[in-house]
């Protein structure tokens, strides 16, 4: 019986160790998607993709960036990370799935990066009407609340929206309107942040002063289509993701 008793609390202490810690959650678009279970860069929903192919589970990303940093420096920790990007979605795509892949996979942390495909959608509308910056930030406060109300100890990181004027970002018509909006998005989104006493990620300031201080002769050495970051502008991402979640202390 006291041999019985040893192996329970040898298998108590490993518990912690092995497959007991904290659930990190990635959710956004293409740029979070870094075409992770091998979506072959379409808008494939999660359900569809590669679920167990550890080579691709991640994407290519600043979210692989980050997991593969964390769960690399501490293999005792049993960190799982989720990737739930998906390429093309806006705040109402993300309204669609929150359940599914944002509630149902029971976080300890969510990153949310979402806010550019509102823009260019509305961009490629007719925009009769002012962008509805009041309603985007209600239903993205919605989103939030649905999943602390599922996990009141739910920490969150919130990152802005960004672009640049680079490459065939230059040939389009519309730069000034969506590179105010992009801010206006960015100011909400702080303020959520605030709010919530939630991480803030300023990728936009972020870009915006690699673009004027690190310059490179390509114009899209950071951005490369004024949207999505090249490797480089990932490698930026992740490393200001990991410092300000460390500065915060919830990782």
């Amino acid at each position: 019986m006291k041999r019985i008793w040893i192996c329970l609390l040898w298998l108590a202490c490993l518990c912690p160790m092995y497959g007991q810690g904290l659930r990190i959650l990635f959710i956004g678009d293409s740029i979070t998607d870094g075409n992770w279970g091998n979506s072959d860069g379409s808008a494939m929903p999660s359900a569809g993709r590669n679920l167990w192919d550890m080579n691709h589970i991640y994407g290519s990303g600043y979210m692989y960036l980050c997991a593969s940093y964390y769960q690399s420096k501490y293999p005792g920790k049993g960190y799982e990370f989720f990737n739930r990007g998906i390429s093309g979605n806006a705040l109402a795509d993300l309204e669609k799935r929150w359940e599914e892949d944002a509630i149902a996979l029971k976080p300890d942390i969510l990153s949310v990066l979402v806010g550019t495909n509102d823009i260019h959608y509305y961009i490629g509308g007719p925009h009769a009407e002012p962008f509805d910056t009041l309603g985007w930030e209600k239903r993205y406060r919605a989103l939030l609340d649905r999943s602390l109300r599922a996990n009141p100890n739910l920490k969150l990181v919130l990152g802005a929206p960004f672009t640049a004027f680079t490459g065939s970002m230059k040939e389009s018509e519309g730069f000034a309107l969506r590179d105010s909006l992009v801010h206006t998005l960015a100011r909400i989104v702080k303020r959520i942040a605030v709010e919530y006493k939630a991480v803030y990620l300023p990728y936009d300031e972020m870009f915006e002063t690699l673009l004027r201080e690190e310059p490179s002769s390509r114009d899209t050495y950071w951005i490369w289509d004024g949207i999505h970051p090249t490797p480089a502008g990932h490698r930026r991402m992740s490393e200001l993701w990991i410092k300000e979640v460390e500065r915060a202390g919830i990782l």
